[in-house]
């Protein structure tokens, strides 16, 4: 009798341990398959604070010092690459020394200051206001690094911000004059009381310096100009709410198309433009 206890206990412990085993074992597996499903980045969309955390979940670290702790490749990969993997809307690729070499001559200030700044069909910080300076500029240099020599991160920001001002002085004429033309226009509608303020604006000038890029490309999901099934359940929405939407920005597109010195009636002509074919 007590040789049946003493066997039935060893089972028991046997059959306890073997279960514990098991158990671990499957928590093994069940963290390894996580890890091997943990996505590589993270869609940022505008107006969600997106910068820092992306560097940090990156293994970034601290983003607030000038060490070079910033994850420029993560940052690249969630908000530059869309473009500068593809070519999209002209945009130089990654690598491409071709592409980069009259660009390179230039400097990495002024390539800095493109991407904070924005410029041509390219919007600031890559349409992601939310990014830092610092982190901007660690995503240029990941960007540049293949066919330039990138400077340390954290260096002095005032060549950037003087390139800056140097080049909103020299603005294309063509750009100046349409800005010119399209306020007089609209001051003169106003007057009349017959149009609306943005109607003699060129928006179809404006489109093509901004808006082109994406909506002739579908580049980031936005809808194509003339394409009737992508702009139908968008029409139905009322063309104040389209306005809207330019003017201040909408999931993956900036405000004003990443270009904050647009007025909104030079908006509205640009979108006016934009939807005529499927009106």
């Amino acid at each position: 009798m007590k040789s049946s206890k003493l066997i039935m206990g060893c089972l028991a412990a046997t059959l306890g341990l073997t279960a514990g085993v098991a158990m671990a074992q499957d928590d093994a597996e069940r963290e390894a398959i996580a890890e091997r499903l943990k996505p590589v980045g993270e869609l940022c969309l505008q107006g969600e604070d997106c910068g820092t955390v992306m560097a940090a979940s990156s293994g970034g670290g601290d983003t607030s010092d000038g060490g070079g702790s910033v994850d420029g490749e993560g940052i690249y990969n969630n908000v530059c690459m869309a473009c500068h993997e593809t070519g999209a809307a002209g945009a130089p690729v990654r690598g491409d020394e071709a592409a980069w070499s009259e660009r390179t001559g230039k400097g990495f200030e002024t390539l800095l200051s493109h991407a904070i700044n924005g410029f041509n069909a390219m919007p600031a910080k890559g349409g992601n206001p939310s990014l830092s300076d610092e982190e901007v500029q660690a995503a240029v240099g990941y960007l540049v690094e293949p066919v330039m020599d990138v400077p340390e991160l954290g260096g002095d920001d005032a060549p950037a911000e003087e390139a800056a001002s140097s080049e909103a002085g020299g603005a294309p004429d063509d750009q100046a004059t349409a800005s010119t033309d399209g306020e007089a226009a609209a001051a003169e509608a106003d007057a009349s009381g017959d149009e609306p303020a943005h109607a003699g604006i060129n928006g179809e000038a404006i489109y093509n310096q901004i808006c082109m890029a994406c909506h002739e490309t579908g580049a980031a999901g936005a809808p194509v100009r003339g394409n009737t099934d992508q702009w139908s359940a968008r029409l139905e929405q009322g063309i104040e709410i389209l306005y809207d939407h330019s003017i201040n920005g909408f999931n993956a597109m900036p405000a004003k198309g990443g270009n904050p010195s647009l007025s909104d009636d030079e908006v509205k002509a640009a979108t006016d433009y934009l939807v005529e074919p499927v009106q």
